[in-house]
């Protein structure tokens, strides 16, 4: 029942959207549509969206989508006489990669940062830091989420606010959890998985910890991040420098 609830729902917000117009997706749509995207869509469409003659995501050219409406209907049924099949997904899934073909547009919009990457690359490694917590492309650190692909899914102005204010750009996927142990003992980190019964972590020493819920005496969903704010320990010329750095970050080929 809640199942076809949200259906409901989603097809009439969708439906509601007038021609031409398209609403604000969340950063955790995003990421997970561009996960579903390399798996159903980067052979045909390509990383950026611009293998398809007629067809370019990250200039929002579409031969037959107009709204947001549109984009969800050729996701579910495909094009007729095409070579676009319709998309066997749960309509979850189908919503999180128009999210991303979308974020494809936004991001093209911000990437053209003031910063230069190379420099970026050098801060991010050096006087910032984040490979002390962050991994990129195999390098660095698992405590913090992996940056391999922040380019293809986040836009410039997120990228800035999460390394300005990142209390307040967190996922909820990506917070830091405390469980006590029924024996007393405390173990915290960042969540990676949880189900009902169980859930998984990785503490600041990157060592992978998994508790079955009925085991804990205590389980709390952090709201502090361990991640500084930049803003006093780096100039704004270098913020723009570590933006346009990760905005060049898209993942494997």
């Amino acid at each position: 029942m809640l199942k076809l609830k949200f259906v409901a729902v989603l097809l009439a917000m969708l439906v509601a959207i007038p021609s031409g117009a398209q609403q604000r997706y969340i950063s955790s749509d995003v990421e997970a549509g561009s996960r579903l995207y390399r798996a159903n869509c980067f052979v045909c469409h390509g990383p950026d969206g611009d293998s398809i003659p007629g067809v370019d995501f990250r200039r929002a050219q579409f031969k037959r989508v107009a709204s947001d409406a549109d984009l969800f209907r050729v996701i579910t049924g495909g094009v007729p006489g095409t070579a676009m099949p319709p998309t066997a997904m749960s309509d979850g899934n189908r919503y999180a990669v128009a999210a991303y073909i979308r974020s494809l547009h936004d991001s093209a919009q911000s990437a053209a940062g003031s910063g230069d990457a190379n420099r970026g690359r050098a801060l991010f490694e050096g006087k910032g830091g984040c490979a002390a917590c962050h991994r990129v492309n195999g390098r660095g650190s698992r405590v913090a989420p992996d940056l391999s692909e922040a380019g293809a899914i986040r836009s410039a102005e997120y990228l800035e606010h999460s390394i300005l204010n990142p209390a307040e750009s967190i996922l909820p996927e990506h917070r830091y959890v405390r469980v006590v142990t029924r024996q007393g003992t405390t173990f915290t980190g960042r969540r990676l998985n949880e189900d009902t019964h169980t859930i998984q972590m990785i503490d600041t020493d990157e060592r992978l910890h998994s508790f079955g819920k009925s085991d804990l005496r205590e389980l709390t969903l952090l709201t502090t991040t361990n991640m500084p704010s930049y803003k006093d320990k780096l100039t704004p010329p270098e913020i723009a420098d570590v933006v346009t750095y990760l905005l060049s970050l898209k993942g494997p080929e």
